[in-house]
């Protein structure tokens, strides 16, 4: 298994949605990283996909990581069942993701992927659930299926690759 390459990634952000994240685990600090994950991929040229569940009745992206990039509205949990989301992710670059529910969308969504045959990179500190327990096991169960369970700064990092990389200092800010 490789490093993630920044020049074979997409960041894909499922469901970080307005009236959803008051009810997530530590909320804040996931919105938060997901932050840093979009800075990190735009100063490295990463594409980025996002996704809204139900955004009628659960609300749009969260302020902070709106117009990140392009979002595709699905009424099915499993992202990979709405209209455009595999079109848009087609080829075979390495898919990052973080998002919520850990247990419901984000989960069916990564073990479809999984089936699919995709490389994914789950970035455990930018997903969320209510319920600590439903990330715990849903981390634990996208594991045994073949996702690789990362952090923020691992994919940072892996991303630049050296201090040499003209983005270092720029991206290192992010984490700090």
């Amino acid at each position: 298994m490789s490093l993630m390459d920044a020049g074979r990634s997409r960041l894909v952000i499922v469901d970080f949605q307005a009236r959803l994240m008051p009810a997530i685990h530590d909320g804040p600090r996931l919105v938060a990283n997901a932050r840093r994950l979009v800075d990190a991929a735009g100063l490295l040229g990463v594409p980025i996909l996002m996704t809204e569940e139900n955004p009628a009745g659960l609300g749009s992206t969260v302020g902070e990581l709106a117009g990140a990039g392009p979002v595709i509205a699905k009424m099915s949990f499993d992202s990979c069942c709405a209209a455009g989301f595999l079109e848009a992710i087609a080829g075979d670059e390495e898919l990052i993701l973080c998002g919520c529910e850990a247990h419901v969308c984000f989960g069916q969504t990564v073990l479809s992927l999984l089936a699919r045959q995709r490389r994914v990179f789950v970035v455990q500190d930018a997903v969320g659930a209510r319920a600590p327990e439903s990330k715990e096991v849903a981390l634990r169960r996208l594991e045994r299926h073949g996702a690789e369970i990362v952090t923020t700064e691992m994919v940072v990092f892996e991303w630049l690759r050296t201090a040499e990389h003209p983005q270092f200092r720029a991206a290192s800010r992010l984490i700090r």
